[in-house]
């Protein structure tokens, strides 16, 4: 694939003159019928599985993602949202009957879907494909007209989903606009009706203040430190397998990758080499030359990861697994590091990379604790055959969603509302969430005949006060 160098900051002029002909336009887009939403979406489908070949070159060159993994965690999410909304998208776009109250008889009430209007949503690198045609999907199921940001981190990407965007949709209806942070901040200054971000905290606060400014509703898809509870009652074989995939698969530049390991004293060394074994028969016994493991994006996320590894081991944590590293590659080999120190960076920033610690506990609610010590989690996992472990830790952490004996694999359920709590994401989204997220649940109440409640209205006199404290007490 030829070198794409990094994309231009878009004129300010050619933003504005985008979202105002997107905002003439909202009307018309928003009144669409769920076939020609279906139209628009089979449009992407059909174009995501046309230029197949180029997202995986795309994601080769960016950060030398397998083709598997380009096809189980971009591609599939892709074709299984648009099939699940082919399914169901004339359902959510129906009126949504309520009951009326005894007490406003004579009138029927109803929920009308009504879309957003114009929307932005700003797309991660990590997996760019996934995270950018994901919410692209629900918006234009909600009948929205949508500009996209793109990670400027990925510019292989971002050009093959500029191409698939500008052959399938006129720009009045969607656009996707490439650049910087300089974009990004132009962008954030426009009024959007609402806003969908996936990154970082401390960029979704950034986020959240520009959209404030406007009032404009937000959807943030954040992060944290996920944590992974393994009990002493766990299968260490599929605590294994399913942790290692879900961590290192796509060189740990996952959101909800497990972020560290709370596991109890008695299986700690035994975990340690499942782990080992699972990784080698994962990626070979010399990783570095593995088509399948993938690198980290850039050289600066390299060495915010090996700076975290290096303020491990100077704070006593011992390296079990892995620490190969080679900057000129971007490649962190698998890593597993024990004995950290609480205070150090790899227990308090997210990870974002290859790197797993290993924490033990002796009583569950040690674990429990540690957890409730820091911000919610965007995942928590937990590997447990008992019941009663289960449930106490389910009923004593907050966390925006959790698997039990397997790890990452809720994001791919279309019927499963997927986001964070807090500092991990506001909103849901995915399949009937996603559609929720850039809908206006607008309320309806029609009057058939005549309400009881104009029997009420002044002149108040005291046969009507009896009706009154009739009705508060009965209906």
């Amino acid at each position: 694939m030829t070198t794409i160098a990094p994309a231009l900051q878009t004129d300010v002029k050619k933003i504005k003159g985008i979202f105002n002909s997107q905002t003439a336009n909202q009307f018309e887009v928003g009144n669409t019928t769920a076939k020609q939403r279906l139209a628009k979406l089979d449009k992407l489908y059909d174009a995501v599985l046309k230029y197949k070949q180029e997202i995986r070159e795309a994601l080769y060159a960016d950060f030398k993602k397998p083709e598997a993994e380009v096809d189980l965690t971009e591609i599939y999410i892709v074709t299984s949202e648009i099939k699940h909304a082919r399914r169901h998208l004339k359902q959510w776009m129906s009126r949504e009957k309520v009951e009326t109250p005894m007490s406003m008889l004579g009138s029927s009430s109803w929920i009308h879907y009504e879309p957003k209007g114009v929307v932005l949503i700003i797309s991660p690198w990590n997996f760019p494909i996934n995270l950018t045609f994901g919410p692209l999907i629900s918006a234009i199921a909600a009948g929205n007209c949508v500009m996209i940001k793109p990670s400027e981190h990925t510019p292989h990407s971002s050009a093959v989903m500029q191409k698939i965007i500008d052959e399938i949709y006129d720009e009045q209806e969607v656009a996707l606009i490439q650049g910087g942070v300089e974009t990004s901040t132009e962008l954030l200054k426009l009024p959007f009706n609402h806003i969908f971000f996936t990154g970082a905290p401390s960029i979704g606060k950034v986020v959240m203040a520009a959209a404030s400014k406007h009032l404009s509703s937000v959807t943030l898809e954040l992060g944290g430190k996920s944590p992974t509870i393994v009990d002493e009652t766990a299968n260490l074989g599929a605590v294994a397998t399913r942790m290692a995939w879900g961590k290192f698969a796509n060189n740990g530049q996952v959101c909800i990758a497990p972020d560290y390991v709370l596991v109890h004293e008695s299986k700690k060394d035994a975990l340690i080499d499942a782990v080992k074994e699972k990784i080698e028969a994962f990626y070979g016994t010399d990783v570095s030359k593995s088509k399948d493991y993938c690198r980290m994006v850039n050289g600066r996320h390299h060495a915010r990861v090996q700076s975290m590894i290096d303020d491990a081991v100077a704070n006593g944590g011992k390296v079990v697994m892995g620490g190969e590293s080679n900057a000129s590659e971007d490649y962190i080999a698998p890593t597993m590091i024990t004995d950290v120190s609480l205070d150090s960076k790899i227990m308090t920033e997210e990870i974002f990379g290859p790197v797993l610690p290993i924490v033990t506990y002796a009583k569950l609610d040690e674990a429990i604790d540690l957890i409730n010590s820091k911000e919610k989690p965007l995942a928590l996992y937990i590997y447990s055959k008992s019941k009663k472990n289960i449930n106490k830790i389910m009923k004593h952490t907050r966390a925006g969603g959790t698997c039990i004996n397997n790890s990452d694999v809720h994001f791919f359920n279309t019927n499963l509302p997927f986001g964070g709590s807090n500092n991990s994401g506001i909103g849901k989204s995915h399949g009937r969430y996603g559609f929720e997220a850039f809908s206006n649940a607008r309320s309806v109440l029609q009057q058939n005949i005549p309400g009881a409640l104009e029997m009420l209205m002044p002149p108040y006199t005291d046969f009507k006060q009896k009706l009154i404290d009739l009705t508060i007490k009965w209906f």
